[in-house]
């Protein structure tokens, strides 16, 4: 059973990886965009600011259910890995962990709490988005230059942390002008038209400084031939943010037309930088310290588990389908009955 398809210790490493990443990519998009309407809503009076709640309420808890499944998956099928990163990054999961929590309190009680107290509550949701954006830039800096703590990694992951918070603020602006209307997404294309250069800029300052932090990445990227097999992803990259670009300038048109498409170019977009840091890091789950191949689990324990993620991942991805489906369209005003 274990050699139907190889070697078991290399294609059970090679299959928890992909699940891994894919569980961090969708967890980075769909958490992304309700993190960024958090980030957004200080900007809104309190009308919209519930017409904003209202467009991310079916989702959002489906939406971290994303991270807590690569984590899970970090743990049982890379547990060196898990005790590696986790330790190397306590200080910024914690607060991430307290800026969650603060988030889902708030949103809760921001529509059950007396009038007086609501404003409280909205500022407390602000505060768990930002508190989240901002840890998680700060662990993916900290990540790319290989949990070391200096002066410099420490400079660059605050840059990360920043620019990352500005990326969730960015899809949240495009999530946004598909989900609403009127005035609010006018402010939305105007919010999206600023911050695509903060986007880009993050992107662009990660490309610079991961080949400049790792020899090895420098010739992945730059070795021959390896620059003529990479070079098709910033291409794609360059062109689809032309594309949105273009069309942030167009919005918002007659009839809501075209108005999914800077959010599903976003999507493409984060997609695809997701793909380079992939292309970048592999074979390491830390890098340049340890591989995925020496971090894994006995591979019969990876069978054990593989079964169990081949049962639970089509069900997560159903129900969040269903979610999605079942509130298409866009958000109504915000009702609790």
């Amino acid at each position: 059973m274990l050699t139907l398809f190889g070697d078991p210790e290399v294609w059970l490493p090679l299959a928890f990886a992909g699940l891994m990443g894919f569980s961090i990519l969708v967890y980075v998009v769909l958490d992304g965009f309700d993190l960024g309407v958090g980030l957004l809503a200080p900007l809104v009076d309190d009308a919209e600011r519930d017409r904003m709640v209202a467009s991310i309420g079916p989702f959002w808890d489906a939406n971290e259910t994303w991270l807590v499944l690569a984590i899970g998956l970090l743990l049982v099928a890379f547990p060196e890995a898990h005790g590696m990163i986790l330790s190397g990054l306590y200080l910024p999961v914690a607060i991430m962990l307290i800026g969650l929590i603060l988030r889902g309190v708030a949103f809760e009680f921001r529509v059950k709490a007396p009038a007086g107290q609501k404003a409280n509550w909205d500022r407390a949701f602000f505060a768990g988005s930002l508190m989240t954006s901002l840890s998680q830039g700060f662990m993916l800096g900290m990540y790319i230059t290989g949990l070391e703590w200096t002066l410099a990694t420490l400079l660059f992951s605050t840059i990360t942390a920043v620019f990352l918070t500005v990326g969730y603020s960015f899809i949240g602006a495009t999530w946004l002008i598909y989900k609403t209307d009127d005035d609010l997404q006018r402010k939305a294309v105007d919010w999206a038209r600023g911050g695509i250069w903060g986007l880009l800029g993050g992107v662009a300052a990660i490309s610079i400084a991961s080949p400049l932090a790792s020899e090895r990445i420098f010739e992945r990227w730059f070795g021959f031939p390896e620059i003529l097999l990479l070079a098709p992803l910033p291409l794609t990259f360059a062109a689809i943010a032309g594309v949105l670009v273009y069309m942030l300038r167009k919005l918002p048109a007659e009839g809501d037309a075209f108005a999914i498409v800077p959010f599903a170019a976003t999507v493409l977009l984060f997609a695809l930088a997701f793909a380079g840091l992939a292309y970048s890091f592999y074979p390491f789950v830390v890098p340049d310290r340890l591989t995925l191949y020496e971090a894994a689990a006995a591979p019969e324990s990876l069978l054990i588990i593989l079964v169990g993620a081949v049962v639970v991942i089509p069900i997560i991805i159903a129900y969040s389908a269903l979610a999605y489906t079942v509130f298409r369209g866009k958000a109504t005003d915000l009702t609790y009955y």
